[in-house]
Protein backbone atom coordinates (compact mmCIF):
# COMPACT_ATOMS: atom_id res chain seq x y z
CA UNK A 1 0.00 0.00 0.00
CA UNK A 2 1.20 3.51 -0.58
CA UNK A 3 0.57 7.06 -1.71
CA UNK A 4 0.95 8.05 -5.34
CA UNK A 5 1.99 11.64 -5.98
CA UNK A 6 2.43 13.52 -9.24
CA UNK A 7 5.30 16.00 -9.27
CA UNK A 8 5.91 17.61 -12.64
CA UNK A 9 6.12 14.68 -15.08
CA UNK A 10 7.03 12.11 -12.47
CA UNK A 11 4.72 9.78 -10.57
CA UNK A 12 6.10 8.83 -7.17
CA UNK A 13 4.81 5.77 -5.30
CA UNK A 14 5.73 6.22 -1.64
CA UNK A 15 5.50 3.31 0.80
CA UNK A 16 6.89 2.96 4.31
CA UNK A 17 7.43 -0.43 5.95
CA UNK A 18 7.58 -1.07 9.68
CA UNK A 19 9.15 -4.41 10.60
CA UNK A 20 8.70 -6.24 13.89
CA UNK A 21 9.36 -9.74 15.19
CA UNK A 22 12.37 -11.57 16.61
CA UNK A 23 14.18 -11.83 13.25
CA UNK A 24 13.74 -8.17 12.36
CA UNK A 25 16.77 -5.86 12.64
CA UNK A 26 17.57 -2.31 11.63
CA UNK A 27 19.98 -3.49 8.96
CA UNK A 28 17.51 -6.01 7.52
CA UNK A 29 14.71 -3.43 7.51
CA UNK A 30 16.81 -1.03 5.46
CA UNK A 31 17.92 -3.85 3.16
CA UNK A 32 14.34 -4.94 2.43
CA UNK A 33 13.28 -1.40 1.59
CA UNK A 34 16.29 -1.00 -0.70
CA UNK A 35 15.58 -4.33 -2.40
CA UNK A 36 11.97 -3.37 -3.10
CA UNK A 37 12.98 0.04 -4.45
CA UNK A 38 15.77 -1.40 -6.60
CA UNK A 39 13.55 -4.04 -8.16
CA UNK A 40 10.58 -1.77 -8.84
CA UNK A 41 12.73 1.06 -10.20
CA UNK A 42 14.87 -1.23 -12.38
CA UNK A 43 12.67 -1.04 -15.52
CA UNK A 44 12.67 2.79 -15.53
CA UNK A 45 8.97 2.45 -16.24
CA UNK A 46 6.69 5.08 -17.70
CA UNK A 47 2.90 5.41 -17.62
CA UNK A 48 0.30 7.67 -19.18
CA UNK A 49 -1.66 9.53 -16.50
CA UNK A 50 -3.93 12.49 -17.13
CA UNK A 51 -2.80 12.50 -20.78
CA UNK A 52 0.82 12.93 -19.76
CA UNK A 53 3.64 10.41 -20.03
CA UNK A 54 5.28 10.09 -16.64
CA UNK A 55 8.28 8.29 -15.20
CA UNK A 56 7.30 6.08 -12.27
CA UNK A 57 9.59 6.28 -9.23
CA UNK A 58 9.18 4.05 -6.18
CA UNK A 59 10.21 5.73 -2.92
CA UNK A 60 10.42 2.96 -0.31
CA UNK A 61 11.49 3.32 3.33
CA UNK A 62 11.94 0.59 5.94
CA UNK A 63 12.14 0.94 9.73
CA UNK A 64 12.91 -1.55 12.47
CA UNK A 65 10.07 -1.16 14.98
CA UNK A 66 10.63 -3.46 18.00
CA UNK A 67 8.23 -1.39 20.14
CA UNK A 68 5.36 -1.73 17.68
CA UNK A 69 2.14 -3.00 19.25
CA UNK A 70 -1.15 -4.30 17.79
CA UNK A 71 -2.96 -1.01 18.32
CA UNK A 72 -0.40 0.78 16.13
CA UNK A 73 -1.43 -1.51 13.28
CA UNK A 74 -5.17 -1.67 13.98
CA UNK A 75 -5.60 2.10 14.24
CA UNK A 76 -3.22 3.29 11.56
CA UNK A 77 -4.93 5.52 9.02
CA UNK A 78 -1.86 6.53 7.04
CA UNK A 79 -2.07 4.75 3.66
CA UNK A 80 1.69 5.00 3.25
CA UNK A 81 2.32 2.61 6.18
CA UNK A 82 2.79 -1.15 5.88
CA UNK A 83 3.49 -3.60 8.73
CA UNK A 84 5.28 -6.95 8.38
CA UNK A 85 6.43 -9.42 11.02
CA UNK A 86 9.75 -11.18 10.31
CA UNK A 87 10.53 -14.56 11.88
CA UNK A 88 12.71 -17.55 11.09
CA UNK A 89 9.67 -19.86 11.09
CA UNK A 90 6.38 -19.57 9.21
CA UNK A 91 3.68 -22.17 9.75
CA UNK A 92 2.85 -22.01 6.03
CA UNK A 93 6.59 -22.33 5.20
CA UNK A 94 6.65 -19.19 3.06
CA UNK A 95 6.17 -15.42 3.33
CA UNK A 96 2.70 -14.04 2.72
CA UNK A 97 0.45 -10.98 2.64
CA UNK A 98 -2.96 -10.76 4.28
CA UNK A 99 -4.98 -9.79 1.23
CA UNK A 100 -4.67 -8.32 -2.26
CA UNK A 101 -4.28 -5.38 -1.89
CA UNK A 102 -3.24 -4.91 1.74
CA UNK A 103 -0.78 -3.27 4.13
CA UNK A 104 0.20 -6.19 6.40
CA UNK A 105 1.85 -9.58 6.22
CA UNK A 106 4.46 -12.03 7.49
CA UNK A 107 7.99 -12.61 6.17
CA UNK A 108 9.97 -15.83 6.61
CA UNK A 109 13.56 -14.76 7.18
CA UNK A 110 15.33 -17.05 4.72
CA UNK A 111 13.03 -15.81 1.93
CA UNK A 112 14.59 -12.35 2.30
CA UNK A 113 18.29 -13.17 2.10
CA UNK A 114 20.85 -13.35 -0.73
CA UNK A 115 19.32 -10.85 -3.15
CA UNK A 116 15.90 -12.44 -2.93
CA UNK A 117 12.93 -11.07 -4.87
CA UNK A 118 10.40 -12.12 -2.20
CA UNK A 119 9.89 -8.68 -0.67
CA UNK A 120 9.47 -7.10 -4.11
CA UNK A 121 6.96 -9.82 -5.06
CA UNK A 122 4.93 -9.35 -1.88
CA UNK A 123 5.03 -5.58 -2.38
CA UNK A 124 3.29 -6.13 -5.70
CA UNK A 125 0.51 -7.90 -3.82
CA UNK A 126 0.14 -4.96 -1.41
CA UNK A 127 -0.45 -2.71 -4.44
CA UNK A 128 -3.12 -5.04 -5.80
CA UNK A 129 -1.31 -7.41 -8.17
CA UNK A 130 -2.20 -11.11 -8.20
CA UNK A 131 -0.27 -14.08 -9.54
CA UNK A 132 -0.74 -14.45 -13.30
CA UNK A 133 -3.29 -17.09 -14.28
CA UNK A 134 -1.04 -18.81 -16.83
CA UNK A 135 1.94 -20.39 -15.06
CA UNK A 136 3.56 -22.08 -18.06
CA UNK A 137 5.55 -19.31 -19.73
CA UNK A 138 8.01 -21.33 -21.77
CA UNK A 139 9.07 -19.30 -24.81
CA UNK A 140 8.16 -15.96 -23.23
CA UNK A 141 11.56 -15.13 -21.77
CA UNK A 142 12.09 -13.12 -18.60
CA UNK A 143 9.55 -13.94 -15.84
CA UNK A 144 7.90 -10.90 -14.29
CA UNK A 145 7.95 -10.26 -10.56
CA UNK A 146 4.48 -11.63 -9.86
CA UNK A 147 5.11 -15.18 -11.08
CA UNK A 148 5.06 -17.53 -8.06
CA UNK A 149 7.24 -20.45 -7.15
CA UNK A 150 6.35 -23.46 -9.29
CA UNK A 151 6.04 -21.48 -12.53
CA UNK A 152 7.20 -23.40 -15.63
CA UNK A 153 9.63 -21.26 -17.60
CA UNK A 154 12.53 -21.31 -20.05
CA UNK A 155 15.42 -23.47 -18.79
CA UNK A 156 17.86 -20.68 -17.94
CA UNK A 157 15.35 -19.22 -15.46
CA UNK A 158 14.95 -22.55 -13.63
CA UNK A 159 16.72 -23.64 -10.46
CA UNK A 160 18.52 -26.17 -12.68
CA UNK A 161 18.77 -25.33 -16.38
CA UNK A 162 19.29 -29.01 -17.21
CA UNK A 163 16.16 -30.22 -15.38
CA UNK A 164 12.98 -31.25 -17.16
CA UNK A 165 9.92 -29.04 -16.50
CA UNK A 166 8.33 -29.82 -13.10
CA UNK A 167 11.10 -32.29 -12.25
CA UNK A 168 13.29 -31.36 -9.27
CA UNK A 169 14.90 -28.06 -10.21
CA UNK A 170 12.61 -27.71 -13.23
CA UNK A 171 10.60 -24.68 -12.19
CA UNK A 172 11.33 -20.95 -11.99
CA UNK A 173 14.01 -19.87 -9.57
CA UNK A 174 12.31 -16.88 -7.87
CA UNK A 175 15.67 -15.13 -7.60
CA UNK A 176 15.56 -14.73 -11.39
CA UNK A 177 12.22 -12.93 -11.75
CA UNK A 178 12.23 -9.17 -12.37
CA UNK A 179 9.89 -6.21 -12.33
CA UNK A 180 9.05 -5.42 -15.95
CA UNK A 181 7.21 -2.56 -17.63
CA UNK A 182 4.20 -4.86 -17.94
CA UNK A 183 4.14 -5.25 -14.14
CA UNK A 184 3.91 -1.47 -13.81
CA UNK A 185 1.21 -1.42 -16.50
CA UNK A 186 -0.76 -4.01 -14.52
CA UNK A 187 -1.07 -1.53 -11.62
CA UNK A 188 -3.40 0.56 -13.83
CA UNK A 189 -2.08 3.77 -12.30
CA UNK A 190 -4.15 5.80 -14.76
CA UNK A 191 -7.25 4.75 -12.79
CA UNK A 192 -6.11 6.38 -9.54
CA UNK A 193 -8.25 9.22 -8.22
CA UNK A 194 -5.90 12.11 -7.53
CA UNK A 195 -6.93 14.88 -5.13
CA UNK A 196 -6.29 18.62 -5.46
CA UNK A 197 -2.75 18.03 -4.15
CA UNK A 198 -2.07 15.51 -6.94
CA UNK A 199 -2.06 12.60 -4.46
CA UNK A 200 -3.91 9.28 -4.53
CA UNK A 201 -4.03 6.07 -2.51
CA UNK A 202 -2.84 2.82 -4.06
CA UNK A 203 -3.69 -0.42 -2.27
CA UNK A 204 -5.93 -0.89 0.76
CA UNK A 205 -5.85 -1.41 4.52
CA UNK A 206 -5.78 -4.94 5.94
CA UNK A 207 -4.48 -3.77 9.35
CA UNK A 208 -3.73 -7.21 10.80
CA UNK A 209 -1.24 -7.85 13.58
CA UNK A 210 0.66 -11.15 13.51
CA UNK A 211 1.83 -13.11 16.51
CA UNK A 212 4.94 -15.24 16.12
CA UNK A 213 4.30 -18.60 14.47
CA UNK A 214 5.44 -21.60 16.51
CA UNK A 215 6.16 -25.14 15.26
CA UNK A 216 3.57 -27.75 16.21
CA UNK A 217 4.41 -29.50 19.45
Amino acid sequence: MGIAEIISNQLFIRSTFFFYGEAATETLSEQIAADIANHWNEPNATVMVDRRMMRVIFDIKGFYSPQLNPEDVYYNYNPQNNYFRIEEFSNVHISFVDDIPCNTGYFKLDNLLNNSTTAAHEYGHTLGLKHPELLDIRGEGQPGIMYPRGTICDPHFQYDAAAQPLAPGGTMNPYKRKVLQKDIDALKLYRLQFDKNSKAIIGDFSSLWHDKHLPAA
